[in-house]
């Protein structure tokens, strides 16, 4: 039989065929632990095609404007699986996936398989909290309950990661967003009844940062010693190792530095190239007793190449065709270290301290986060608002995702020369001040500060214009204070949180209300398939650093 051949029959045999249920694994403390009280290890790779990468001055951190879900690819599942179960991993963690497809078949086989998923809930460019410039907003939340809504029905969700490397040197007053994220999702998912885990994959960065964001995202800000606000399972994206090297010269800093951490840790990716070949002989260390008592394994990357600033990573290439997977050195190395490797079973979940939430660091010249968060965004408040707005955003075209940014910035710019601000929309992770339209839809800003613009132009029509893709709302209130009053009773607690509730529907938001059509893509999917969103997106960050001058400087 080919190898393809192969592969699906194997597939197609693990999908159907009755097998016990794959382990629940639960966490303890700062450990995990399978239903038979064994200690679990993340023995992973990174499983996920890079997309394509459109090279930019705009784009320093080289992020792909397009993605392929590997979740929703039978074939390719089929294909990888037995090379997956050759490798011996147990988990897989994939960087993006669209809700709005059935990834049934992948999901179910890995799942007979005994492999678990460690799914990141962030979408290339306008699905993601960004870094400059932050939003915690409706569209992001709505984007990351679809896909938990639609990973909901599987065993072998191990984590959802609310971000990957968000939080960088000399910017940590993104901090806040992150941590107000994994707070709204952990909600979201006690609402279902999930025990799924709440993650963070962070940049290995000088440890004056490092550390305190660490302590930040798992730590209590209720003074309560609750969990309410913290992640589960911190993941260290750590690539130290380099070559045939020791735990002492390599990890032994960073497990010191993580000694007393009070949540899991794990190596979210490692696999240094700077010193070819990379022979993983770190696995040895990750699953020794050196690191066992810090550390619950790690995810290798990658499976499939992938380029970087500093070479190429990857270990099979794909034949055009997709058909056929070819091994390389690297792939044999692995599958010799992480096939001869166990952690120690050890402590015994008998034995494990109980989970523990300490207060949180305190601001310093490193680590410049607010213990105050963004509030939960409210989709009915913001919604409410725009069908009371006097201008609303209804753009000329249906490819309105690079004129957005555009006309934000036009729109603040005036408003400001108008003696306005744009400080409702605005936001300041640093000072933990926050305008009450911040978590707002990118298009209901844009609306509101259109509207803003048009009354301090008298309502004249063709302040309205913008360049037509602005129209004037004749059901909204006719003067000023009406309109204040309105949008007051709207946002009557824009600092409130509370449990998020799935969108309305399974489309993503139209500019001017409604939704897209049910089985659509979601809204985040359809922007990032406009390799004009990275430009719209650039200059939205301006007119919000604009806005941020007028209001929280």
């Amino acid at each position: 039989m080919r190898p393809s051949l192969r592969a699906a029959a194997l597939f197609a045999t693990i999908a159907l065929r009755g097998v016990q249920a794959i382990s629940k694994v639960t966490r303890e403390g700062r450990y995990l632990y399978n239903d038979d009280g064994s200690r679990f290890y993340i023995k992973g790779i990174a499983y996920q095609e890079q997309g394509v990468v459109v090279e930019s001055d705009d784009n320093d951190f080289g992020e792909p404007s397009s993605f392929i879900d590997p979740l929703a690819i039978p074939d390719a599942c089929s294909r990888d699986l037995p090379y997956l179960q050759e490798l011996g991993v147990n988990a897989i963690r994939v960087y993006s996936v669209n809700s709005s497809l059935n990834h049934d078949a992948c999901m179910t086989a890995f799942s007979n398989a005994g492999i678990y998923t460690i799914i990141d809930l962030a979408l290339p460019l306008n699905g993601s909290i960004d870094r400059i410039v932050p939003s915690w907003s409706t569209n992001i939340l709505d984007q990351y309950v679809r896909t938990i809504d639609a990973f909901s029905k599987y065993d072998n969700v191990l984590a959802f990661n609310v971000g990957n490397e968000v939080v960088v040197s000399g910017g940590t007053a993104v901090a806040p967003y992150v941590k107000a994220a994994a707070r709204d999702v952990r909600a979201y998912l006690t609402s279902k009844t999930s025990s799924v885990l709440v993650g963070y994959a962070a940049i290995n960065g000088a440890a004056t940062f490092r550390d305190p964001l660490a302590n930040y995202l798992s730590c209590d800000l209720t003074g309560g010693n609750k969990d309410s606000t913290a992640i589960d399972i911190y993941g260290l994206n750590d690539y130290e190792w380099c070559g045939d090297s020791t735990f002492q010269s390599s990890y032994a800093r960073t497990t010191g530095d993580f000694a007393g951490y009070n949540v899991v840790a794990y190596l979210s990716e490692f696999g240094c190239i700077t010193s070819p070949p990379r022979l993983w002989t770190e696995s040895g260390a990750i699953f020794s007793s050196d690191m066992s008592p810090v550390w619950s394994g790690g995810i290798a990357f990658s499976y499939f190449p992938a380029s970087s600033v500093q070479g190429q990573f990857g270990m099979v290439t794909i034949s055009d065709d997709g058909k056929t997977v070819t091994t390389s050195d690297d792939f044999n190395r692995l599958k010799t270290q992480y096939n001869q490797v166990t952690g120690p079973n050890s402590p015994a979940k008998s034995s494990a301290p109980a989970a523990a939430y300490p207060a949180c660091p305190t601001t310093n010249s490193t680590f410049v986060a607010s213990s105050n968060l963004p509030p939960t965004p409210n989709e009915a408040a913001c919604n409410c608002l725009l069908s009371t707005l006097s201008c609303r955003f209804t753009p000329a075209t249906n490819n309105y995702t690079a004129i957005v940014g555009q006309l934000l910035d036009t729109a603040c710019q005036l408003v400001g020369q108008k003696g306005g601000t744009c400080d409702d929309i605005g936001g300041n992770g640093e000072t933990g001040v926050y305008g009450r339209l911040s978590g707002c839809d990118p298009t209901v800003k844009l609306s509101y500060i259109m509207s803003t613009y048009y009354q301090l132009n008298d309502r004249n029509a063709q302040a309205c214009s913008f360049a037509g893709n602005g129209t004037v709302n004749p059901n909204a209130p006719s003067s000023v204070a009406a309109a204040n009053a309105a949008a007051s009773s709207c946002i009557a607690n824009p600092g409130a949180t509370f449990v998020p509730s799935a969108p309305a529907s399974t489309g993503g938001s139209k500019p001017g209300g409604g939704s897209t059509s049910p089985g659509k893509n979601n809204g985040a999917v359809n922007l990032i398939g406009d390799n004009n969103a990275l430009v719209g997106m650039t200059v939205m960050a301006l007119a919000s650093i604009a806005s941020a001058v007028w209001t929280l400087a």
